[in-house]
């Protein structure tokens, strides 16, 4: 498995820690990673979190803008400017630092959700106010979709 799939629900131990869910450290294994990237969710009160493939989709889409460029600038800023490497002990736990966690609204638990390439870690609450309301609006757009195919379809006969 090279993916980040599924979805977990943790505590934060006493002393802040969480686990991170184990399908989700051997990815981050096998991807080389030697902590974990996470930064504040651009969309969403969620961290962005991942090993190298993460780093590297940040690095293309910041590169797609020239060098020096205001916009450039801001992603980087964005991104890397607050980004931080949170060290995975022994056990697998990482310590999620306060900003971090302000920006997600954490306390005592975690959600993790896997994204493919990366995963996002919510206040498990926001979660699933978020699942529900993407739920809903896939399948507005598989009927928009059925509806399109439809219509090419009448259009071909």
């Amino acid at each position: 498995m090279d993916r980040f799939v599924s979805t977990y629900t943790m505590r934060l131990d006493a002393k802040g820690r969480v686990s991170i869910p184990a399908p989700y450290r051997t990815v981050l294994a096998k991807d080389g990673a030697e902590g974990l990237y996470c930064h504040p969710s651009l969309a969403e009160p969620a961290l962005d979190a991942g090993g190298n493939r993460l780093i590297g989709e940040i690095d293309t889409l910041i590169a797609r803008y020239p060098p020096y460029s205001e916009e450039r600038e801001e992603l980087a800023a964005a991104l890397y400017g607050t980004s931080e490497t949170l060290r995975i002990d022994p056990e697998g736990r990482v310590v999620l630092t306060e900003t971090l966690k302000a920006h997600a609204e954490i306390t005592d638990q975690v959600a993790f959700v896997g994204l493919g390439h990366k995963f996002r870690i919510w206040e498990p609450e926001r979660l699933k106010a978020h699942l529900a309301e993407a739920t809903r609006r896939v399948r507005e757009l598989r009927k928009a979709i059925g509806s399109r195919a439809e219509t090419t379809r009448g259009e071909k006969e």
